[in-house]
């Protein structure tokens, strides 16, 4: 059962700030993941616009294929058990790449093999922690916990991707990757000391099967007037956001002329903005509503892509550094609203399913855009790219305005349950 609201705050329950810590390590090694594996593509082996661009799709490809299942598999699985597991196979795939640089056995087709394998891996991690949260903090508390989960990930990514940037500069390219590895062993070793109990999924009635299970979650996902338009948003701005941010580093390094050290400075600008961001969500959502407080928080932030293809030589950097900072920051608050909507709204029996539905439709399109900015920046060129996939990232934000959320201050908290074997009731 969720731990009881503590009046300490969520910071005080011991099992909470475990899977705090755990977390932060894991988002500490994803940081540096974003900024050290097209590092070693572009610096050891000499990947193309296009090569980096598919690499970046590889570590999103495993949501298109498996997302919808694993969410079937994680209702019916203790979720602690699929998180640990996960963490020790990112792990060893990590740390592969390091001993394969130091062997001189190094290849793409290693880079591509880690990046899909790592990529699944965290499918079924995400899909699991997001349905785990619920078990560990009560649900007066999961606002304040999403919260302060979107502020660690943030900030690791500020850590991590500088961290990788200077490490890649001063010890090598592949080192940043064996310090990945360490990050998944860390977050093992936190997520094995809670002591709150998981209740065991229930057991059908029925055997039913997966392709029946995850119908359901789509079913309820497809007909909601909320959950609906929210993906829609999502799929559309992560497809967008990941266009640009798959060539942003060939970007910087060749047509900007940026350092490797440097590089991971102003990618981390981003993260920078989602500290701010998700420090801010709870305020927002307390003043003007959290359906008042995404819609506004998006057209304002949504707009900053334009100043993305403006960067250039010296002071012309500022331009790259403040958009991704206001850029994070809409992201972040945005994680935070929908995240700790759809735990407070979906029936607990759907959760795995739903958001995994959910977040399979938003993260699959970062495969997409990934491959797709890729594919654009050797075919136009990569300040071209950045025009062609910003200016309509500028106006995503009117996707939720002209939805009803927009239309009200506050997101409900309780959806109407649906039958599993049926439609919705």
């Amino acid at each position: 059962m969720p731990g009881e609201a503590n009046r300490g705050g969520v910071l005080a329950q011991r099992d909470f700030r475990l899977l705090l810590v755990g977390e932060t390590a894991s988002g500490l090694g994803n940081g540096i993941t974003t900024v050290a594996l097209p590092l070693v593509a572009v610096l050891v082996l000499g990947a193309t616009a296009l090569e980096v661009g598919l690499l970046a799709a590889a570590v999103w490809l495993p949501w298109l294929v498996v997302g919808l299942p694993a969410g079937a598999w994680v209702d019916r699985l203790p979720r602690r058990r699929i998180m640990i597991v996960c963490n020790l196979v990112s792990a060893t795939m990590y740390a592969s790449v390091p001993v394969a640089g130091w062997l001189d056995a190094l290849t793409l087709t290693h880079l591509f093999a880690v990046a899909v394998v790592c990529g699944t891996s965290a499918v079924f991690f995400n899909t699991a922690c997001h349905a785990y949260v619920p078990v560990v903090l009560a649900r007066r508390d999961l606002a304040d916990g999403n919260a302060k989960l979107q502020v660690s990930e943030a900030g690791t990514r500020v850590l991590g991707r500088s961290a990788a940037g200077f490490t890649a500069q001063v010890l090598g390219a592949t080192v940043g990757l064996l310090l990945d590895a360490l990050t998944f062993l860390v977050s093992t070793v936190c997520l094995l000391g809670i002591r709150t109990r998981e209740e065991r999924p229930a057991r059908r009635a029925e055997a039913s099967s997966l392709v029946r299970e995850v119908a359901v979650g789509l079913r309820f996902l497809s007909r909601d007037p909320y959950l609906r338009p929210l993906v829609i948003y999502g799929a559309t701005l992560n497809l967008l956001l990941m266009g640009y941010q798959a060539v942003q580093v060939v970007f910087l390094v060749r047509t900007v002329g940026v350092g490797a050290g440097a590089v991971g400075l102003l990618v981390m600008c981003a993260s920078l903005g989602g500290v701010l961001g998700a420090l801010l969500a709870t305020r927002l959502c307390r003043r003007w509503g959290d359906a008042r407080a995404l819609v506004l928080t998006q057209a304002v932030a949504c707009p900053f892509a334009l100043l993305l293809p403006l960067t250039g030589p010296g002071p012309r950097l500022l331009s790259f550094a403040v958009g991704a900072f206001v850029l994070g920051v809409g992201v972040a608050v945005g994680n935070v609203v929908v995240g700790t909507f759809r735990q407070t709204y979906c029936p607990p029996a759907l959760l795995g399913r739903v958001s995994s539905a959910s977040m399979a439709t938003n993260q699959g399109t970062i495969a997409i855009g990934s491959a797709l900015g890729g594919v654009l920046g050797s075919a136009i060129g990569l300040r071209p790219t950045l025009w062609v996939l910003t200016a309509p990232l500028a106006l995503t934000w009117l996707l939720v305005a002209f939805s009803p959320v927009g239309r009200t201050r506050e997101l409900p908290r309780t959806a109407v349950p649906v039958a599993e074997a049926g439609s919705p009731r």
